[in-house]
């Protein structure tokens, strides 16, 4: 068997390699994710914060700038997805919610109200027997 030809062709191997992974990875996060986010996530008046005063500042800096690399690399997945298999603008969305910006809330609500992306969202979390997502 000519190994020459394998190895001389690396690129395309890792570019496939890479598009079964993200195809992969947004079929198990982007759903867990969906599903666990409260009925009332994109509500104005039940807007949830999580309190990280009990945190020791270096964990609490370390854990925000981890959920932001992890959220700026599921934005890059799924602008790639939107030409490759995968669930495109779900990841999007899921990274979205784990950056930190201002006006992040509103984008958010912008974002959920498109019609393709609540009905994907909230047929996801009637698969799990969730509420749906619902917005004012």
């Amino acid at each position: 068997m000519d190994l020459d030809f394998i190895s001389g062709n690396v690129a395309p191997w890792i570019f496939a390699a890479v598009v079964i992974f993200t195809f992969v990875a947004s079929l198990v996060f982007v759903p867990w994710a969906i599903v666990r986010l409260p009925a009332d996530y994109f509500h104005y008046h039940a807007r949830h914060r999580v309190y990280a005063g009990t945190r020791h500042p270096v964990l609490r800096v370390m854990l925000l700038l981890g959920k932001n690399l992890l959220g700026y690399i599921l934005i890059v997945m799924g602008v790639a997805m939107l030409v490759l298999p995968g669930q495109g603008l779900l990841t999007i969305l899921i990274g979205i919610l784990l950056l930190d910006f201002p006006g992040k809330f509103t984008f958010e609500r912008w974002l959920i109200s498109r019609k393709p992306i609540l009905l994907a969202s909230n047929w996801l979390r009637k698969k799990a027997h969730k509420a749906p997502l619902w917005l004012d």
